[in-house]
């Protein structure tokens, strides 16, 4: 006996291959995968110093505002003189690159979803959930994501 392909089993076995990879790709994966990130000395900006790479000085970063940075996807701000916080830099919405800190919000050019430079909290939508907080360590005037 032998099967017909039908539009329908192609139908549902394309959904099924598409969703796998969506997953795959946008799955933040809670789990701890074992495997450590480190930065090779040819990386730019790279150091071998404890704390991780460093992304700015102190004085980079304005008050009430924030700078992103693109390579690290990261967006350092200082909502408070001498507080500096660190967020994810990728929209929560549909995963853009956010593109700008001002007045006091962390904008995306996408759809226009705004998160607060002080928690990384949503001020305006269509963004759901806030920006995830990132780590960073604050040594005298320097800056490095960890």
């Amino acid at each position: 006996m032998t099967h017909e392909t039908t539009r329908r089993t192609v139908l549902l076995a394309t959904g099924a291959t598409g969703a796998a990879a969506f997953v795959a790709a946008c799955g933040g994966g809670g789990g701890d995968s074992g495997s450590t990130s480190t930065s090779s000395p040819t990386d730019p900006g790279a150091t071998n110093a404890p704390g991780g790479q460093e992304l700015a000085t102190t004085d980079e970063i304005p008050v009430g505002g924030g700078k992103i940075f693109k390579d690290q996807k990261v967006v350092v701000t200082q909502p408070e003189q001498g507080s500096f916080k660190a967020f994810s830099a990728i929209c929560t919405h549909q995963h853009c690159t956010v593109g700008s800190v001002s007045d006091g919000t962390i904008d995306c050019p996408c759809h226009g979803s705004r998160f607060r430079v002080a928690d990384g909290s949503v001020a305006h939508g269509p963004a759901t959930q806030p920006l995830p907080a990132e780590q960073i360590t604050v040594e005298g005037n320097s800056i490095r994501l960890t």
